[in-house]
Order: structure tokens, then C-alpha cells, then sequence
């Protein structure tokens, strides 16, 4: 599967976004999906994750009550809406694949590239 971010920009603190990422290759209803970042001088984070059929979702502890993540997989897409976004949330995201059945963070291994979030105070 191959797996394409996008949505990313520079927003003021206390804004939103929406992230795309858009799968194709194969059926994304075969896979748990996830959003992770990387902000400058630090390492990769788990953000966001939904299992294959929808009825389950995870959050980093950073980002619950704000972020939420979502699936079509008539379309093919999962997304990211990030509220209530804070000047810590900067990092490059990127959207991941997962053929476990459920949500393990060590088990993405189909990686978008990344898409720039700048929340700026």
C-alpha cells in the first residue's frame, strides 16, 4: 500500500486543521491506520490511531480531547482533525499502515511521506 499525506500548513494557536491521507495499492479496510509526528530535535511520537473496521481508536496522550481520527474506506482515506492546535504541536506528520488487527504502535510498517504542521504563537 502506498499512502499520501497531505493538509498540512502554518495556523495561528487555537486553530484547526484537517490531515488527509490518501491510500492506494491496495484496500485500506485490510489495515489499522495511525498518525505519528516528529517535531524538530525530537523523536517519532504516536499520535493517532483507528483499527481496520472503525470501532476502535487510540490517542497519544498529548493530543486526546483535541485531535480526532477518522476513516472512510469507501475512499480509500483516513483523516486527522486537529483542533485547539498549541505551538508544541509542530512537527512533520506522517500517516502509517498496519496489518495487525489492532492498534500497536510497533507494528506500522507502510509509511507516507510526511506533511508540515506550524502552529505559530
Amino acid at each position: 500500500v502506498q499512502l499520501q499525506a497531505s493538509g498540512g500548513g502554518l495556523v495561528q494557536a487555537g486553530g484547526s486543521l484537517r490531515l488527509t491521507c490518501a491510500a492506494s495499492g491496495d484496500t485500506l479496510n485490510r489495515y489499522t491506520m495511525g498518525w505519528f509526528r516528529q517535531g524538530p530535535g525530537k523523536e517519532r511520537e504516536f499520535v493517532a490511531g483507528i483499527r481496520w473496521s472503525g470501532d476502535s481508536t487510540d490517542y497519544g496522550d498529548s493530543v486526546k480531547g483535541r485531535f480526532t481520527i477518522s476513516r472512510d474506506n469507501a475512499k480509500n482515506t483516513v483523516y486527522l482533525q486537529m483542533n485547539s492546535l498549541k505551538p508544541e504541536d509542530t512537527a512533520v506528520y506522517y500517516c502509517a499502515a498496519s496489518r495487525a488487527m489492532y492498534i500497536v504502535t510497533s507494528q506500522y510498517t507502510y509509511w507516507g511521506q510526511g506533511t508540515q504542521v506550524t502552529v505559530s504563537s
